[in-house]
C-alpha cells in the first residue's frame, strides 16, 4: 500500500493568524513586545530574540535585541523590513513566538513535526500562556489569574551569574546555588522596583530609547544589583551606561574582569566613594546600606547629577539619635532603647523624604525586601517629577520639617544642611 511521504511544512492558517495578530497590535499601538524562543538555527550561541517598537529619527521601527550565550546584540530595522525578517524566522530558525500587546497574550509554538499551534488568551485571565522569555528562571505561568506562577524579573541563565558566585552548572544546565536563594530573590525584588521606577520616570519612552541610560551604583559590592540593573535595561531595548562604585579593590577587579569576560559594553565598575565624587550627569543613582550619612551624600550626589530615580536602602542611623529629646507624651514608649533606635531610623528617613519632594520628587519610604530575608530592608525611593512642587506645598512641606525638628529637639539633618549650603531650601 503506498504511504504519501510526510509533509512538514507548517499549516499557513496559525502561523498567519499569529502574523496577522502582530500587525494589528503594531497598527493600533497595542504592541508590547515579541519574544521569539527555542533557537534552532545555524548560530549555536544564539539563545532567543526580543523586539520591540521604538522610534528613530521621528520613525517608527523594531529593534531586535539578539541574546546569545555570552553577549546581547541589538539590531533596529524599519518597520516592513522588521516584519519581513520576522516572517522568515517563525516556524524556522526559532520554534516558538510569544507576543505580549495591552490585554492579550499570544503564543505561537512549533510542534515536532512543524505543525503551528496558536494559543490567545485575555491577560491575566483563562487562556494566557506562558512565555519562553528572558523574565525567568525556567518557571511557567498557569492559566487564570491568581494561580500563574510570579514571574521573575531575570533570568538566572546569564553567564555572569556564575562569575559571581549566584548560579552553577548542574547537570550541564545552569542552576541557582542552594545558598543562594535568598540573595536571588532580593536581587529579583530589587528589580521589579527598579523597572517599575524607570517606567514611571518616562526613561523607556520611545523618545529616551535614542540616549544611554546612566546609572551609579553606589556601594556596589560584588555587583549582583550592578549586573542586573545592566541586565534587565538591556532586555528592554534599552542602552545602560551602569558603572558600579565600590571602596573594596578586589570587588571592582572582579566585576570588571566578568564585564570584559562576557562582553557586557556598558557596565563598569570603579574604585571610590560617593562623599569624594565629583558631579556627573545621571538618570538613577542607588545606594544600598550607606551607613549614617553617607546616604544623606549619595541623595545629595543623586540630586546634584540630575538623577530622575533615586533608590537608597538606608543603614546604621547614628546622627539623629544622640540629639533626640524625648517628648513627654512619648516617654512611656521610648524609655525601651530598642524603641528609641526604631523611631530614630523612623525620623529619619521621614525628613530624608521630605526633603527629596522638596526637591520635586515623588517620594515613598518602602520595604523593598521582606524582613525575613534581611532587617536592613527598608528604601527611600523617590522619582523625579514633571513639576516642583508649588509655593504653597513647598511651604508646607518646610513647615513640616520645621515641625519634626521642633517636636524631637533635632538641631541638624546632614542632607538638610547640605541642601541648605547649596540655597536650596529657601522659602519661595
Amino acid at each position: 500500500m503506498f504511504t504519501p511521504p510526510l509533509d512538514t511544512t507548517p499549516t499557513p492558517d496559525e502561523r498567519q493568524r499569529f502574523l496577522r495578530l502582530l500587525r494589528t497590535a503594531l497598527a493600533e499601538r497595542r504592541f508590547q513586545r515579541l519574544l521569539l524562543g527555542r533557537h534552532e538555527g545555524e548560530d549555536t550561541s544564539i539563545e532567543r530574540l526580543t523586539v520591540r517598537d521604538i522610534e528613530l529619527r521621528g520613525e517608527r521601527a523594531l529593534s531586535f535585541l539578539w541574546r546569545h550565550k555570552t553577549k546581547d546584540v541589538t539590531k533596529n530595522h524599519p518597520l516592513d523590513e522588521g516584519l519581513a525578517l520576522i516572517d522568515g524566522l517563525l516556524g524556522s530558525d526559532f520554534q516558538q513566538a510569544h507576543l505580549d500587546t495591552l490585554g492579550e497574550e499570544v503564543q505561537l509554538r512549533f510542534s515536532r513535526k512543524g505543525k503551528p499551534l496558536l494559543q490567545v488568551g485575555k491577560k491575566g485571565g483563562a487562556g494566557a500562556s506562558a512565555a519562553d522569555d528572558d523574565t525567568g528562571a525556567g518557571e511557567a505561568a498557569t492559566p487564570g489569574g491568581h494561580d500563574r506562577a510570579k514571574p521573575r524579573e531575570l533570568s538566572a541563565d546569564r553567564p555572569f551569574w556564575r562569575d559571581l558566585g549566584v548560579t552553577h552548572e548542574l547537570k550541564g544546565q545552569p542552576a541557582l546555588v542552594p545558598a543562594m536563594a535568598r540573595k536571588w530573590k532580593q536581587i529579583n525584588k530589587f528589580i521589579e522596583i527598579f523597572g517599575a521606577a524607570v517606567r514611571k520616570a518616562g526613561l523607556d519612552a520611545p523618545q529616551e530609547t535614542q540616549r544611554p541610560v546612566r546609572v551609579a551604583d553606589f556601594g556596589s559590592g560584588k555587583g549582583y544589583l550592578t549586573f542586573a540593573m545592566h541586565d534587565w535595561l538591556r532586555a528592554q531595548g534599552l542602552a545602560p551606561r551602569v558603572q558600579g562604585v565600590e571602596l573594596k579593590q578586589d570587588m571592582v577587579a572582579l566585576g570588571n574582569a566578568a564585564a570584559a569576560r562576557h562582553g557586557l559594553e556598558g557596565l563598569s565598575f570603579e574604585h571610590g566613594d560617593v562623599r569624594e565624587r565629583g558631579d556627573q550627569p545621571l538618570d538613577v543613582m542607588v545606594a544600598l546600606h550607606a551607613c549614617d550619612i553617607a546616604t544623606d551624600y549619595a541623595m545629595h550626589f543623586g540630586l546634584r547629577s540630575g538623577a530622575r530615580i533615586i533608590m537608597c536602602a538606608p543603614c546604621c542611623h547614628k546622627e539623629i539619635r544622640p540629639q533626640m529629646t524625648t517628648p513627654a507624651a512619648l516617654r512611656p514608649l521610648l524609655q525601651h532603647g530598642i524603641h528609641l533606635g526604631q523611631e530614630a531610623e523612623m525620623v529619619t528617613d521621614s525628613l530624608r523624604a521630605l526633603l527629596l519632594e522638596l526637591m520635586g520628587y515623588d517620594t515613598q519610604v518602602i520595604e523593598f525586601i521582606a524582613l525575613e530575608h534581611t532587617s536592613k530592608n527598608k528604601m527611600v525611593l523617590a522619582v523625579k517629577r514633571p513639576q516642583d512642587p508649588t509655593p504653597a506645598r513647598r511651604a508646607e512641606l518646610l513647615a513640616q520639617l520645621d515641625e519634626i525638628k521642633r517636636f524631637y529637639g533635632l538641631r541638624s539633618q546632614a542632607l538638610e544642611t547640605l541642601l541648605r549650603v547649596e540655597g536650596k531650601l529657601e522659602a519661595a
